[in-house]
């Protein structure tokens, strides 16, 4: 394990959504702010909303992606087309570890809007055993493309 990927588990436990723990160990090469980089991904946890859609650790590393390489002011679009061709990258090489992205299926099908859904999560500890995992792959994989980016 990295030490951004020690820094992410420890926001992750300490309370921070999957998308804030993974964006925050990055706050400061991607030009913001800690507090901001907080508020930009408040929203994004728990497959967004906690709708249970798009992961939330994936999200926030796709942000990482866009603040380092998505310009909007770029007339030819080419570094949005960057942005999405390494945001895809990331996509899929977290999908090569945890088969997916989407938050429900990581999650076995337990819901956050039940009861019954948050009470199944508790016991059979999805939040470490499964949301940490995905944010510690989610800036491991960050890392190794950010070396890449700066190249």
């Amino acid at each position: 394990m990295s030490k951004l990927s020690d820094t992410a588990a420890e926001k992750f436990l300490a309370g921070c959504n999957c998308a804030q723990a993974v964006i925050l160990p990055f706050y400061d090469q991607i030009g913001m702010d800690e507090q901001t980089a907080r508020d930009v991904a408040c929203g994004f946890g728990g497959g967004m909303a906690g709708r249970q859609e798009i992961c939330g650790a994936v999200s926030g590393g796709v942000m990482v992606i866009g603040m380092m390489l998505g310009k909007d002011a770029d007339p030819d679009r080419v570094l949005v087309r960057e942005t999405y061709t390494k945001s895809d990258e990331f996509i899929a090489r977290f999908e090569a570890v945890h088969n997916t992205a989407n938050c429900l299926q990581l999650l076995d099908g337990h819901v956050f809007s039940t009861e019954e859904g948050r009470a199944a999560i508790k016991e059979l500890d999805l939040r470490n055993k499964v949301c940490l995992q995905c944010v510690k792959t989610s800036v491991e994989i960050l890392e190794d493309m950010t070396k890449e980016l700066s190249e």
